[in-house]
């Protein structure tokens, strides 16, 4: 466990987890999300209603900084089960830390994102903690997230394509056509689908500015051409 860890605060979490387990639904969970790591098998609504009493607790609150990046460590690295992991990206999202959302913290993120490697993490991450860091620090983190969509990882990649969905008018064009454009052939799956997401998303607030964006690159998959242009009410 990571040295200067909310030790009480691990142990509540993996004990609130672990009673609630439900092992019939935890392999299901396994199955659909193709995890080598298994599940507790808690639902949405129950992983929720675990964790937000032991996030709000004055007993188990953050002390510091550095207390808040070692326990989410220590929640990740020794995760036995995926819902432990979504603890951790839980405690990074709490409100009362909100203030340490900064570019101190993105190599945490870009740690987890490495290690994490699956899409229900890698999202979570990229559409929150990396979309509010990149708000709140744009000038520093937009030269990071335009290094990260060339990066070696396709799931660093993803999440700098998806580090703007959910910004609605906050969305930097210049930024979002700079992360798509290194990935525009990329093959995989989940870097196309990463692709029409983004551009779908901003499609609510500019649509002109996507359909331009499609027209303009021939080399877009049909896949993220499909899923950018979905409400558009535009060809395919």
């Amino acid at each position: 466990m990571s040295d200067g860890a909310h030790q009480e605060l691990v142990a509540a979490v993996t004990a609130a987890l672990s009673e609630r387990a439900d092992p019939e639904r935890a392999a299901g969970q396994q199955r659909y999300m193709k995890s080598a790591m298994p599940y507790f098998g808690l639902t949405s609504p129950r992983l929720k209603a675990a964790l937000t009493p032991l996030l709000r607790d004055p007993g188990l609150a953050m002390q510091s900084r550095a207390q808040w990046e070692a326990t989410i460590r220590a929640l990740w690295d020794g995760a036995t089960h995926r819902e432990q992991w979504y603890a951790a990206i839980a405690l990074a999202r709490h409100r009362p830390y909100r203030t340490w959302l900064d570019s101190d913290a993105m190599p945490l993120w870009e740690r987890l994102i490495r290690s994490g490697a699956w899409w229900d993490v890698v999202d979570d991450i990229a559409t929150h903690l990396v979309r509010d860091t990149l708000l709140a620090h744009p000038d520093v983190e937009r030269l990071r997230l335009r290094e990260w969509a060339a990066s070696d990882s396709l799931w660093v990649r993803r999440a700098a394509v998806l580090s703007q969905v959910g910004a609605g008018p906050r969305l930097d064009q210049a930024l979002l056509a700079d992360v798509i454009e290194p990935n525009l052939t990329d093959p995989d799956f989940f870097s196309r689908k990463a692709i029409g997401w983004a551009l779908r998303d901003h499609a609510r607030t500019d649509p002109e500015w996507v359909r331009t964006f499609v027209a303009a690159h021939p080399d877009l998959s049909g896949l993220s051409r499909r899923e950018a242009l979905k409400h558009l009410g535009s060809p395919a």
